[in-house]
C-alpha cells in the first residue's frame, strides 16, 4: 500500500468541500413553502406548543435541511474515501449495483460499500445491501474463481470494532479510513482541511437560510394564520386532506 500525501489529500478536501456547501444553497432554492408543509409532520408541531409562525417555519426548515445535509455530506465523504483509495492501493469508483469501490491489497479483492454514519437505513435496506455484496461477488468470481473476495461495509464515522455481518465485514470510523490508507491517524488528520473556510461559507448559508424563513413566515401568516394565530385546522387540511 503507497503512503498518501496528506496535503494532495487535504487538496482533495478544500476543493471539493465547497460543492457541499453549494449543494446546500441550492437546496434552499429548490424548496417553496407549500412542498415544506407537506413533508413534515403538522401534529408533531402541535403537541410542541409552537405558536409563533417563525419558530413553526424554523423548525420545519431546519428538520428538512439536517436530512438533506446528510445525504449531502455523505456522497462527500465516499468521494473523499475513493480518492484516498485510489492513491493508496489503486482504489477505483464500482460500477456494481450496491458497491461504490474495488481496490486489492495483499492478495484480498475487497468490495466497498460505503455509508456516512452507522445508523443508516432501515432492515430492507440492510436486506438489499446483503443481496447486492452476494450478487457482487458471485460475478466476479465467474471470471475469477480463485480470487478471494471480502465484501466490506465501510462506515465513515462511530466507534465500534470491525466485525462480520452475515456476508460482509462492517468497518467502522478508525478502522476504515485505516483499511483504505494504511494510515491509523487519518481520520484525525482528515478534519483539520473539512474547516477551512468553513465560517466563510456557513455565513453565506446562514444569510440565505434567513431570507428564507422570512418570506415562508410572511407567506405562512397569510395562508395559515387568523388574526395572527396558527389555523391548526387549515394546516392540517392542507397537509393530509384527501378526500
Amino acid at each position: 500500500m503507497e503512503k498518501l500525501d496528506l496535503q494532495e489529500a487535504a487538496h482533495f478536501v478544500n476543493t471539493n468541500i465547497v460543492r457541499f456547501h453549494q449543494s446546500k444553497l441550492k437546496s434552499l432554492e429548490r424548496i417553496n413553502l407549500r412542498i415544506l408543509l407537506r413533508k413534515k409532520n403538522p401534529y408533531l408541531f402541535r403537541a410542541k406548543n409552537i405558536t409563533v409562525a417563525g419558530d413553526l417555519i424554523k423548525g420545519i426548515l431546519e428538520a428538512f435541511l439536517s436530512s438533506s445535509e446528510e445525504k449531502l455530506f455523505g456522497d462527500f465523504l465516499e468521494e473523499l474515501s475513493i480518492f484516498v483509495a485510489s492513491k493508496t492501493c489503486d482504489g477505483r469508483k464500482s460500477a456494481v449495483t450496491g458497491i461504490d469501490m474495488e481496490f486489492e491489497e495483499e492478495s484480498i479483492y475487497y468490495l466497498v460499500s460505503v455509508k456516512s454514519g452507522p445508523n443508516w437505513g432501515n432492515s430492507a435496506q440492510h436486506k438489499k445491501q446483503e443481496n447486492d455484496f452476494d450478487t457482487a461477488v458471485r460475478v466476479l468470481k465467474q471470471s475469477r474463481s480463485r480470487l478471494n473476495v471480502q465484501p466490506v461495509l465501510g462506515i465513515c464515522y462511530g466507534k465500534s470494532k470491525p466485525k462480520f455481518v452475515k456476508n460482509y465485514q462492517r468497518v467502522v470510523g478508525q478502522s476504515f479510513w485505516h483499511l483504505i490508507s494504511g494510515n491509523r491517524d487519518l481520520y484525525t488528520d482528515i478534519i483539520v482541511p473539512l474547516g477551512h473556510k468553513a465560517k466563510k461559507h456557513n455565513e453565506s448559508f446562514t444569510k440565505e437560510k434567513s431570507k428564507v424563513i422570512n418570506s415562508f413566515t410572511a407567506q405562512f401568516l397569510t395562508d395559515f394564520c387568523i388574526d395572527g394565530e396558527i389555523d391548526w385546522e387549515r394546516l392540517v387540511r392542507f397537509n393530509s386532506g384527501n378526500m
